[in-house]
């Protein structure tokens, strides 16, 4: 055949990023595999297997690692403007080394000042941020002590005019001194459950039993409202597990009425000796979160929910699990389905994993540990398809190779 001399066309790549050769966990549509993940526009364009990459613009090799939705923490505290509480992290510093694309601030702000903390912490962070409104009309603070300041209308319209809320939080409410005609045992609870009515969203409660007239089965089975959310389950105040070393029953019947029960790891509310014997028993959680601030997110105790998903990792939670219950549950609870999940179409939020191997401790609040021999580790994180974090360089060429761009001082 006589040669023309003509070339063949070059192919135009389909997709902006391509990862391949990856370990694909989406507990949401229920794929599991080796699958390759392609994205364009920030969306997810294609699942498939063995995509070329020839196909995109960027082909990442992310073989050994597990492709996972972008994880979900529900309670952190991210209110760096709080008038009365100064613990609050930085969403953008704390979230993508972890895998992170969604933190939940969990009622730092209240009704009155939610407007200042949309405009500037949600609205200029590059991490999504969504938050519980506190049914305290100022937020945490003392004013979470005080009925005048517990507004059910107040709170549930705020709610309703901003789309970044997920609910509505109920916490640190008259953990010791006496009951008085300002101070009745469920006015907190009660008031945000009211709230919560009013909005027709979620409810998280933060709690500390006075029984017998605020006992811990009269919240779950009785306050709560199915689809409301009973944080820091495992810490130590609450009689998770009986004194004969059996779970109590109530979180079972609690979980059967639709009470869903949260992590909440923070700086005392997560304990071993409730945590491990809870999942022994057929009890885990139905989601795993930090309650990050600044007392815990850097001394080693809880670092990130990607941590708190390690210590549940090496207490016998099988990964997918884990996974689950840090990205496809957190989304359904918070009411944000079209989140923590990488279906065709979704917003490409990913968190590339890799599990690592070797000898491990974790300790909970009690400053008691455990020993384990696996945990994961992020390599990549993106948010809305675009690269956030990059832990080892592997999006990156090495430097002799670099583009002549890089060659030249500006």
């Amino acid at each position: 055949m006589a040669d023309t001399g003509t070339t063949a066309p070059a192919v135009t790549p389909r997709f902006d990023l391509l990862l391949r050769g990856g370990t694909f966990i989406d507990p949401a549509n229920g794929r599991a595999g080796e699958l390759d993940l392609a994205v364009t526009d920030g969306r997810v364009a294609a699942i498939d297997t063995a995509i070329p990459a020839s196909a995109a613009h960027q082909a990442v090799d992310v073989t050994g690692l597990y492709v996972v939705p972008g994880l979900i923490d529900i309670h952190v505290h991210c209110h760096v403007y709080s008038e009365f509480f100064f613990g609050s992290i930085v969403a953008d510093g704390q979230s993508w080394r972890a895998g992170v694309t969604t933190l939940v601030d969990a009622g730092t702000a209240g009704a009155l000042d939610f407007g200042r903390f949309k405009e500037r912490v949600i609205d200029k962070s590059r991490t999504r941020v969504l938050a519980f409104v506190n049914i305290a009309d100022h937020g945490m603070g003392p004013g979470e002590q005080e009925r005048e300041h517990l507004l059910p209308e107040m709170c549930a319209g705020v709610c309703r005019a901003f789309k970044e809320v997920v609910g509505v939080k109920s916490a640190h409410y008259w953990t010791r001194l006496p009951w008085d005609e300002r101070h009745a045992p469920w006015d907190n609870v009660g008031r945000a459950v009211q709230a919560g009515e009013l909005c027709q969203m979620p409810v998280m409660v933060d709690f500390w039993p006075r029984p017998p007239e605020r006992s811990y089965e009269d919240l779950i089975l009785k306050q709560l409202r199915p689809g409301d959310i009973h944080t820091h389950v495992f810490a130590q105040q609450h009689p998770i597990i009986l004194d004969d070393g059996r779970i109590n029953p109530a979180l079972f019947a609690a979980r059967q009425r639709g009470v869903v029960f949260d992590v909440g790891h923070g700086g005392g509310s997560f304990w071993f000796r409730n945590a491990v014997r809870a999942l022994e028993q057929g009890f885990p959680p139905d989601t795993i979160s930090t309650d990050l601030h600044t007392g815990n997110a850097a001394n080693g105790l809880v670092t990130s929910v990607l941590e708190v998903g390690n210590k549940y990792l090496n207490m016998g939670m099988p990964l997918a699990e884990v996974i689950a219950r840090t990205t496809a549950r957190p989304a359904q609870v918070i009411g944000r389905p079209e989140l923590g999940q990488l279906g065709p179409g979704s917003v490409a939020d990913i968190a590339v994993l890799r599990l690592v191997q070797g000898q491990f401790g974790f300790y909970d609040c009690g400053r008691a540990r455990i020993e384990g021999t696996q945990k994961l580790e992020t390599v990549l994180t993106y948010q809305g398809g675009s690269l956030a974090f990059d832990a080892d360089g592997r999006t990156m060429p090495r430097w002799q190779d670099a583009p002549p761009d890089y060659w030249v001082c500006h």
